[in-house]
């Protein structure tokens, strides 16, 4: 990964903020991307937000994109562009956390920060046989403590690195590599047939589905949008007049709806209605599909704005809408 053994803090932030909640194989492109456009941070600190909100497209929890935006303009402004170099400073950065900035302190300023990240925590508790819960407070404050006792001080980059690493390759959650690890004679979970019981989780994830009626309604080669500013789902991101609807709902029960009769008022025409589409979220399931209407007069809309499609593919949306213009893209040109 181009982020490994790199030096410069902006770098390892930028890395660390994509990656967070995000796979390394998506991630890595949307690094490539971000690093050859905004070289540096006072590059990014300079841009549209529209920009790069785009440019964040399909990453998902876009909080990260505002908090890096939001940090991006505050170290150009309070630091002069220089990221700062001292734990305690990086840690109040914006959408930084403990782990975050001990990466970027130890990797970028070889500070001795231990980085304790989940696998860094099944490799621990494994290895010693922890059976307190990762996601607990005593075991967060136990796995802390112990990744501190173990840090080679005087070379934390290249000692987080390793562990990390360890964890991803050789201590996997599925498969772990016991019989070729170097550690294993030594590995109480090994000795004790615990391998697939530690680490050990408290909380299980719950996820509730949502049902969203898109309707795409164009009048004179205008299409009329929203910014979603309300905090729930895809803050900042720009969709099309949205339905709400607890269940699954049909078209022929969606238009005896008030609020559909109102936006499509009389003698309007619906083009076409797409698929349905999913997109699975942490702890929910959107579901999704797109009606196209060719309203007769403008639509009596508080909130949405009319723009023409070159607009629209300039703005960042929901994977689950993105794909929809993708798919549909015939139809707006």
């Amino acid at each position: 990964m181009p982020w490994k053994f790199e030096k410069d803090p902006y770098k390892i932030w930028l890395s660390e903020i994509i990656l967070q909640q995000t796979r390394v194989e998506q991630g890595l492109s949307y690094y490539n991307k971000f690093v050859k456009k905004y070289p540096t941070i006072k590059k990014l600190a300079a841009a549209k937000e529209t920009d790069v909100f785009k440019l964040w497209e399909g990453l998902g929890y876009y909080s990260r994109c505002k908090n890096l935006l939001a940090t991006a303009k505050l170290i150009a402004h309070d630091w002069e562009g220089n990221f700062p170099d001292k734990y305690e400073d990086i840690l109040k950065l914006k959408g930084v956390g403990p782990y975050t900035a001990a990466a970027i302190a130890s990797f970028a300023y070889n500070l001795p920060h231990a980085v304790v990240d989940g696998n860094v925590m099944r490799v621990l508790a494994r290895f010693f046989g922890v059976d307190t819960p990762i996601d607990s407070t005593e075991g967060k404050k136990l796995f802390a403590q112990l990744s501190f006792q173990l840090l080679k001080k005087d070379q934390a980059a290249i000692y987080n690195q390793a562990i990390m690493d360890f964890g991803a390759t050789v201590c996997k959650p599925q498969l772990p590599q016991c019989a070729d690890c170097i550690l294993s004679s030594k590995c109480v979970a090994l000795a004790t047939d615990t391998i697939d019981t530690l680490p050990i989780k408290t909380k299980k994830l719950i996820k509730k589905n949502r049902w969203f009626i898109y309707i795409v309604a164009s009048y004179k080669g205008n299409y009329y949008l929203r910014r979603r500013n309300e905090k729930d789902i895809w803050q900042n991101l720009h969709e099309f007049i949205a339905i709400e609807a607890s269940k699954k709902t049909t078209v022929d029960e969606l238009v005896q709806l008030d609020k559909f009769k109102q936006i499509m008022g009389t003698n309007s025409t619906i083009v076409h209605v797409s698929e349905v589409y999913k997109q699975a979220l942490t702890h929910q399931t959107i579901f999704a599909y797109f009606i196209h209407v060719q309203l007769k007069k403008a639509p009596p809309l508080q909130g949405f704005e009319a723009v023409d499609i070159q607009t629209v593919k300039k703005l960042a949306f929901p994977k689950l809408i993105a794909q929809y213009l993708k798919d549909n893209k015939g139809r707006f040109k």
